[in-house]
């Protein structure tokens, strides 16, 4: 009882430690963004997408609520690599040789899929909802002045979410890897799926049925692609063991993978 008392103290202890050491890191790089903050601003500002839309400021705290929100979001994209590593060795103590090698590289796949979701978010989607919106303003003849605050606000909620929801093959990867998820689980239970994922898309996207429909349907295809991908890693850790069965002999029990 001793020792296992001392293990959880010396787990969570190492949680703490890793914990403190993400938190310092996003401290930094959330200074660093803020630096980085004007010159993202002026860049936002002078693409087409915001071009020949007059942005004012409403309220005298708008223009420092945008620096912090863009040095939030500088400081997290620094921060997740970071944050990931320390989640990888704080679970790999529980891994096989093989499952540390291959979760590892989930790491830089899960940031480069991050950004490429903001990417996506903020050249593809966001540009058709403005125009949306602009031409809905104007054929009610009114002029689209926007807040700075609101317009940043708006393009925040629009672009952080898909980021976040391209990272749904990875996490599926992750967790059939370690075998918690399987392929046949995931086909199984696509219908209930589908609905969590559009309640998800509902409740990250702003109230407009357009940005709603344009999270939801790349959410369903990611579904379908970690179900693809999920299969694929599957396959392969059924062959890992039957390599293993034909060296070392048969399993003793007869338990599936999960």
């Amino acid at each position: 009882m001793k020792d296992q008392e001392m293990t959880v103290v010396e787990h969570l202890t190492e949680l703490r430690k890793r914990i403190i050491w993400v938190l310092a890191v996003f401290i930094v790089a959330l200074i660093v963004g803020f630096f980085l903050a004007g010159p993202l601003v002026d860049y936002l500002k002078q693409e087409p997408i915001a071009d020949g839309v007059p942005i004012v400021s409403l309220h005298p705290s708008d223009a420092l609520r945008v620096y912090m929100q863009v040095a939030f979001i500088v400081g997290a994209v620094i921060t997740l690599p970071v944050a990931l590593y320390h989640v990888w060795r704080f679970v790999s103590p529980g891994m096989e040789v093989q499952e540390k090698r291959g979760t590892l590289y989930f790491i830089p796949a899960a940031c480069f899929l991050f950004i490429v979701g903001i990417l996506f978010g903020y050249y593809v989607v966001f540009p058709m909802v403005m125009q949306f919106m602009t031409s809905i303003t104007a054929s009610m003849g009114a002029d689209p002045n926007y807040g700075i605050a609101q317009y940043f606000g708006f393009m925040f909620n629009m672009v952080i979410p898909f980021g976040i929801l391209f990272q749904l093959p990875i996490i599926v990867m992750f967790l059939t890897r370690l075998r918690i998820l399987n392929p046949m689980r995931l086909a199984k239970a696509r219908r209930y799926a589908y609905f969590a994922l559009a309640v998800v898309g509902i409740t990250l996207t702003p109230p407009e049925i357009v940005s709603d429909i344009l999270v939801i349907i790349p959410l369903l295809l990611l579904y379908e692609l970690s179900i693809w991908l999920s299969r694929v890693v599957y396959r392969r850790q059924l062959k890992e063991q039957e390599a293993w069965e034909q060296e070392y002999g048969s399993l003793e029990t007869n338990e599936p993978i999960q």
